[in-house]
């Protein structure tokens, strides 16, 4: 038979793509797939300045591509998703449901739960056991009104129909929980924890409820429901113990996977192998193979972050082509047309309300049984009503087994959809920021819950000498060398500046480092499970994860190897973050007020549009510790790699090897010029900045001339000359032949011309220190033409530093902008 030539020219000889073609199947699916995709991106973009999980819009995006919305458009299901291609997008969406619970088995940790125990089973179980009553309860009327009148040749048995209703209401998604926690920066208050360990506890549960349920259905006398019961108990069994015994001995022999955290190909492979025959095993004794892949991802070796690098390989395939397909064919189920009675929506509130206050109330009972406060107990209880994607797992496989009807579970997925959106708002509302540091101060004793300070004199008469001590206001220059900065905590964001870095940590080895790798958390699963290695143990304590430093960039590896040639007490470690959370989570590393906040940028970076600027000009603001900022004249610095995350190991191999890499060149660095901006007093900041510079000097440092620059206030007395012999006395008495020159300034805005009237030569790569005394700036200058105009704006620096920074793009020298923390 010849053959057409529209299928073989297509649209140029005239043949229509949308149309459904068995031996060309895969037109109409890419077609599909395309539409899918970007439609759950845009439905997005708007949810997500509302602080909704990525799951709300692909549920949405599904409804919309049903009956309910666009179905009602002429022919666009016909010409779009024809029945006959259904299939494809069915057998690919499995295909993702598969994989995507065996990333959720991946993200139950036996381990977490087993250090939470306590709080895993009361809050897990009583959060389940009150919605799992009232589903019950409600699950009489819903099979009485839409199960018992219908043709079915064996309807579903009452008690079946029941449990599945039950599960329904009583299930926690886990995955969107963590993500919510991570958006809202509960995964390390002890909120979090509790929900975390008892949202594993929940869904270990929910699913092998499911799983009961499907063998009920399934099963065509109870007989047959003992046999596959049993038969999975035994595969679950199989898997726990020989198979993954097997499978760690595989890896450790002939891989070396498990010492590094990288699966290997062949590893890859392996699993994939043994996730898809657990899938097959429970499909084919009439469970569902997503029962068989969630089993296979709990028993995965967990050990170096092995199970965050799995996931990495899979995730952008899952999350954003399988998984918006699998809900695309569950909204095509969704016909909230069929809701055309008042009895229909009194049957959805009644659903959600039940569902909502189930949970709610569940969780508070638990937490208090817990000893939590009643806010807390009412966060918990607001976070375990959260829904998403299990949820709708859970009603398309009920669906799909033929328990309930398309118009029960349309009535579902509102549910899902209203209680999942709800989870973020409410819980905000209920336990907002400032409720959490009222908490936090009164746990440690600061203030009783009224907010006053507590009575206690000795204790407030300690606190008060601490607190003093560690204040720069009560210090006077002479004293500075009797100064301590309590921590120095590295704030890491790009590796081309990390050596200069390097060089304070090497002066101030009388204090304990703390380097931290701040990461934008994204959605995805793998960041999700990093982000949840650091918990909190029963004292609230922090606990870092073991395998925390290993795992993390290779940036963290050359700051704990110098610390360790140096002598210095270093943590380090990679912390994830949304970027509205950012200073929040920085704030939470800092114990004390004395600490020293320090970050680095190349000042060609340093634009106003850039998240860094963004990030920055908060620190200025909210930072409660002392706070740096390095800025490094891209002049003066050789060739680095740009790339923020990763570097080469050549380059690795070259910072190490070589003792002038190691300590940037300010290990070379020969002058400091320090700006002060009165003569007459000097504020905390000023001090801050000589203390510095103090530390700074050493007798093996190249380090000979300090230039200050004072400027003389006008109208008041001048104390220039006390000044003078103190900042003099300062220095020397730690470094003696150091030289010291002392300049006065009259206008800041002749800042340039007064530094190069009295530097007398060329300023490159030096260090400039200037305190910043106005971070919340509204003054900015903008050229016009061939003028310039001043505009009202907000700035990270005052007019003062901004002057200092525009000089320095033209001479090539550093600059350290800093500002003490406000006692």
């Amino acid at each position: 038979m010849a053959v057409a030539t529209s299928s073989v020219g297509g649209v140029v000889a005239g043949s229509n793509p949308l149309v459904y073609s068995a031996g060309a199947p895969y037109t109409i699916f890419l077609f599909q797939v395309i539409f899918v995709i970007l439609l759950c991106h845009i439905v997005h973009v708007p949810l997500k300045r509302l602080q909704q999980p990525r799951v709300i819009a692909e549920v949405i995006t599904g409804v919309l591509l049903g009956p309910s919305v666009m179905g009602h458009i002429p022919n666009f299901t016909k010409n779009c998703f024809p029945p006959d291609s259904l299939p494809g997008i069915v057998l690919f969406a499995n295909i993702g449901i598969i994989l995507f619970l065996f990333i959720i088995g991946l993200e139950v940790d036996i381990t977490f739960i087993r250090k939470n125990l306590k709080v895993a089973l009361t809050v897990g179980l009583i959060n389940m056991a009150v919605p799992f009553a009232l589903g019950c309860g409600i699950a009489k009327g819903i099979y009485d009104t839409y199960v018992e009148h219908t043709d079915q040749e064996r309807p579903i048995k009452f008690t079946t129909y029941m449990v599945f209703i039950a599960v329904a209401m009583c299930i926690t998604a886990l995955p969107v929980l963590a993500r919510i926690l991570t958006e809202l920066n509960l995964i390390g208050d002890r909120v979090g924890t509790i929900v975390l360990a008892a949202g594993i506890t929940n869904d270990l549960t929910g699913w092998i409820l499911l799983a009961l349920v499907v063998i009920l259905a399934n099963a065509s006398n109870g007989v047959n429901a003992v046999y596959i019961l049993l038969l999975t108990l035994a595969w679950f069994l199989l898997l726990c113990y020989p198979i993954r015994l097997t499978l760690k001995f595989i890896l450790r022999k002939f891989t070396n996977d498990l010492s590094t955290g990288e699966p290997s190909q062949f590893s890859m492979m392996l699993i994939l192998v043994l996730v898809f025959i657990s899938a097959f095993y429970t499909d084919v004794i009439g469970v569902h193979p997503i029962f068989g892949a969630f089993m296979a991802g709990v028993i995965i070796p967990r050990d170096n972050g092995y199970v965050i690098r799995i996931t990495e390989k899979l995730e952008d395939l899952v999350h954003i082509v399988l998984i918006p397909l699998y809900f695309a064919n569950a909204g095509l189920n969704v016909n909230l047309g069929l809701l055309n009675r008042g009895i229909d929506w009194a049957y959805t509130i009644g659903i959600i309300l039940l569902a909502m206050v189930g949970k709610i109330f569940g969780g508070f009972v638990a937490a208090k049984f817990n000893k939590l406060l009643w806010r807390e107990s009412l966060a918990v209880g607001a976070l375990m009503s959260c829904k998403g994607i299990v949820e709708i797992v859970v009603l398309t496989t009920g669906l799909n087994a033929g328990i309930i009807s398309q118009k029960v579970f349309s009535m579902f997925i509102v549910m899902a959809l209203v209680t999942t959106f709800a989870t973020t708002p409410m819980t905000l509302w209920i336990y907002p920021i400032s409720y959490r540091e009222k908490r936090d101060r009164f746990i440690k004793g600061e203030i009783n819950w009224d907010g006053t300070p507590v009575d206690n004199k000795t204790d407030q008469s300690s606190l008060l000498n601490d607190q003093q001590a560690n204040s720069l206001s009560q210090y006077t220059i002479k004293g500075l060398a009797d100064y301590k900065i309590n921590q120095f905590v590295l704030l890491l964001k790009r590796i081309d500046t990390l050596s200069y870095l390097m060089t304070f940590t090497k002066n101030f080895n009388d204090s304990d480092i703390k380097a931290i790798h701040l990461r934008e958390f994204t959605s995805r699963t793998s960041h999700l499970l990093e982000a949840s290695t650091g918990q909190y143990d029963e004292n609230s304590e922090k606990v870092i994860n073991d395998n925390e430093y290993t795992n993390s960039f290779s940036i963290l590896s050359i700051i704990k190897a110098f610390s360790e040639m140096s002598g210095i007490n270093c943590s380090a470690r990679s912390i994830l973050s949304t970027f509205k959370n950012h200073v929040l989570t920085i704030n939470e590393q800092i114990s004390e007020k004395s600490d020293f906040l320090i970050t680095s940028i190349k000042l060609n970076q340093l634009t106003r549009e850039s998240i860094d600027y963004s990030l920055y000009k908060k620190l200025f603001q909210e930072c409660k510790s002392h706070f740096g900022l390095l800025l490094i004249n891209d002049l003066s610095v050789g060739h680095v790699n740009n790339n923020l995350n990763y570097y080469d190991d050549e380059t690795k191999a070259s910072i190490i090897d070589t003792g002038d890499q190691l300590t940037g060149k300010f290990s070379s660095l020969k002058v400091i010029n320090l700006i002060l901006r009165h003569d007459n007093l000097l504020s905390s900041s000023d001090l801050l900045s000589l203390h510095l510079i103090f530390k700074l000097l050493s007798n093996d440092s190249n380090l000979s001339i300090i230039n200050v620059y004072i400027q003389q206030a006008s109208g008041s007395k001048s104390k220039a000359n006390q000044f003078e012999q103190e900042i003099t006395n300062l220095f020397k008495s730690k470094k003696d032949d150091i030289i010291v020159n002392i300049s006065y300034i009259k206008e800041i805005r002749n800042i340039k011309e007064d530094i190069k009237r009295f530097h007398g030569g060329s300023s490159s790569n030096e260090l400039f220190v200037i305190s910043n005394n106005g971070s919340n700036s509204t003054y900015n200058e903008i050229a016009v033409g061939s003028s310039s105009t001043s505009i009202v704006t907000e700035a990270m620096f005052d007019y003062d530093v901004d002057q200092l920074f525009n000089l320095s793009t033209a001479e090539g020298f550093h600059v350290l902008v800093v500002q003490a923390a406000i006692n």
